[in-house]
């Protein structure tokens, strides 16, 4: 629209130029007054035209300055909200790989952890597995006690018996 506006007004005053230098001509050769005013309010109403077109001009200019100005400052804002957004995504991104760090650095240890607990399992499993044959072979062992014991008991009280018989049998 500004070209359009500065091509017309430079055509405008190219033929203005043009009637102006045909008027001199023609007053030169005596034009008619008639004529003359003609001319005159053509010249008139051709330079009002002129001079609207230049203020149309003037104010469509200011009018994408400040559209200019306006939408410079809405991108320098998004600009620097995206700045802001990124460095805010940077620092979540960093702080979640320390996160990451540690919960790895957590699970090896816990895995390491992990092993040497299932060492000490089957350690503690082949132990249990020796005490549980030793229980037994006590067990047996306490078994045969008590069936040793049983018999001693009965030839005691057999003792017994035969000691009180012959103490009955020697007073009498």
């Amino acid at each position: 629209q500004l070209l359009e506006a500065k091509a017309s007004l430079s055509l405008a005053q190219s033929w203005h130029a043009l009637q102006l230098q045909k008027a001199k001509a023609q007053m030169n050769n005596m034009v008619p007054k008639k004529q003359f005013e003609q001319l005159q309010t053509s010249l008139r109403e051709e330079q009002c035209k002129a001079q609207q077109l230049q203020e149309n001009l003037h104010r469509q200019t200011e009018q994408t300055c400040r559209q200019l100005v306006r939408t410079q400052e809405e991108h320098e804002h998004l600009l620097q909200a995206a700045v802001e957004q990124a460095e805010g995504l940077e620092h979540n991104l960093r702080s979640a790989e320390a996160v990451l760090a540690e919960r790895a650095a957590q699970l090896k240890d816990a895995q390491a952890q992990l092993s040497r607990n299932k060492l000490q399992i089957e350690d503690l499993r082949g132990k249990n597995r020796g005490f549980a044959m030793a229980l037994q072979v006590a067990e047996l062992k306490q078994k045969s006690t008590r069936e040793k014991n049983q018999l001693l008991e009965e030839q005691a009280s057999a003792l017994k018996q035969l000691i009180g018989k012959i103490t009955t049998a020697s007073l009498s």
